[in-house]
């Protein structure tokens, strides 16, 4: 273990916290500790109450990492923390417990973009990409579509206008009574249902545009919602969600298709939570095969926020040289257009 380059990567962006030692590309210990249950009463995140939650696992979730591992923190060769974007409580704990845990130690800081560690989850179970790459990033709270070149070179080809994928999933969720977390429970309900039973919108905005729009759909939904209750029909629950689900995957495949022809990228990789969707990975999987693209996916549990993406991605800056300094500061609206590069490493742009 002497030998390996050893990162701990933490991640406390929402509501996980969670922390993972990585040995090199080789995942050593892992754990998350979700908050889920806490939010549910509340049908959602109260982003006080996740900070709150954050301050009091965060310590226990990295000793027992350490301690799976049989590793302490002078064995490591760097800390890596997500500092953007997400919740500003939430980032700030962890943050802030990685600089102390470093200066402590005597270690390097590395910083990680959210966006870009989903990206890394799909390298912790495959072999090294074959760039360049597009990324198709879907969460509750982004919808992007990534040109990757190369290790820590992203060109944003697309993004949401309005809602992301994942909130419009959590809003129609909410709607139709299936509780929280929206999107699992929703994915759920929509296999006994008819995907043809409603025609619900498809926005692809103006010719040649690979930004998406959610919102005209989750409004469809609503309005029919509100309609068949003024009206005293019942709407079969299975139905709308099956034809809402299906309504997403026409919209990002379609759109994620036109981006695989205009990149010229042979392989697509998917990251964020609704990743898991079952009828996505299918539908996108489909449309590679049609275009001759490799497609890749990360399993379930790194497709939800985790450690292991963030100290991957640390552990390629590292090999960058890409360290930050005890400035760094939790940046919740951080983009992937902070990052730029110089004389052949990758540099961050600190806000402030």
């Amino acid at each position: 273990m002497a030998d390996e380059i050893l990162i701990l990567g933490i991640e406390t962006s929402c509501d996980e916290t969670a922390a993972a030692l990585l040995g090199g590309r080789r995942l050593l210990s892992h754990v998350v500790a979700s908050q889920t249950a806490t939010h549910a009463r509340f049908g959602g995140v109260v982003p006080e109450i996740a900070s709150r939650e954050h301050c009091l696992r965060l310590g226990p979730v990295v000793a027992e990492v350490l301690a799976e591992a049989g590793a302490g923190f002078a064995d490591l060769s760097a800390i890596a923390v997500t500092y953007g974007p997400g919740l500003v409580g939430s980032l700030l704990v962890g943050v802030a417990g990685a600089k102390a845990m470093a200066f402590a130690a005597g270690k390097p800081l590395i910083a990680v973009n959210h966006l870009e560690a989903h990206v890394y989850a799909n390298f912790l179970e495959h072999p090294e990409p074959e760039f360049p790459l597009l990324a198709l990033l879907i969460s509750g709270g982004h919808t992007h579509l990534i040109l990757m070149r190369g290790h820590l070179d992203y060109q944003v080809l697309g993004r949401t206008r309005d809602d992301a994928a994942g909130e419009a999933f959590d809003k129609v969720a909410r709607a139709l009574g299936l509780g929280y977390p929206g999107g699992p429970l929703l994915e759920r309900a929509a296999r006994e249902g008819d995907p043809a039973a409603f025609d619900f919108p498809r926005a692809m905005l103006e010719p040649g545009s690979l930004d998406f729009s959610f919102s005209g759909l989750k409004s469809a939904v609503l309005n029919t919602l509100n309609s068949a209750r003024q009206r005293g029909e019942a709407i079969r629950v299975p139905d709308v969600a099956a034809s809402f689900q299906q309504a997403v995957a026409d919209i990002l495949a379609r759109k994620t298709a036109a981006a695989l022809k205009a990149s010229g990228a042979r392989t697509l990789v998917l990251g964020g939570g609704v990743a898991a969707n079952q009828v996505l990975r299918e539908r996108l999987r489909a449309e590679t095969r049609v275009l001759g693209a490799r497609f890749v996916c990360p399993s379930p549990l790194y497709c939800t926020d985790n450690g292991a993406m963030v100290a991957l991605c640390g552990h390629y800056r590292y090999l960058a040289a890409s360290f930050a300094d005890w400035r760094l500061n939790a940046v919740p609206g951080l983009s992937l257009q902070d990052f730029y590069k110089k004389s052949g490493k990758t540099q961050l742009e600190f806000a402030g």
